[in-house]
């Protein structure tokens, strides 16, 4: 799977794990250099407290496109760490 925004890949994985629609790629997969950390946080009650990045791409800001659980609860452990995208974020093969 790949993450495309502003025509550029983002991230890229053979092994994102999938929740509620949303594919969730390993933290190694994306392309750092085009992420941000935020001071977005929102809750979810059954995975925790989910961290934002902002996604830059050549000049463009996505404000808190991507998002991951740091300290998922037990029912979401497998997407620790894990990326998920929206805001016109492309996910596709």
């Amino acid at each position: 799977m790949k993450a495309t925004w502003n025509d550029q890949i983002i991230a890229q994985s053979d092994a994102t794990k999938v929740i509620e629609n949303n594919h969730y790629f390993p933290a190694d997969s994306i392309h750092k250099e085009y992420f941000k950390e935020s001071n977005t946080q929102s809750n979810c009650p059954w995975k925790g407290v989910a961290n934002y990045y902002s996604i830059e791409v050549d000049g463009s800001e996505n404000k808190d496109a991507a998002w991951y659980y740091p300290n998922a609860k037990h029912g979401a452990k497998e997407i620790e760490n894990h990326v998920a995208f929206w805001k016109g974020v492309k996910i596709e093969q």
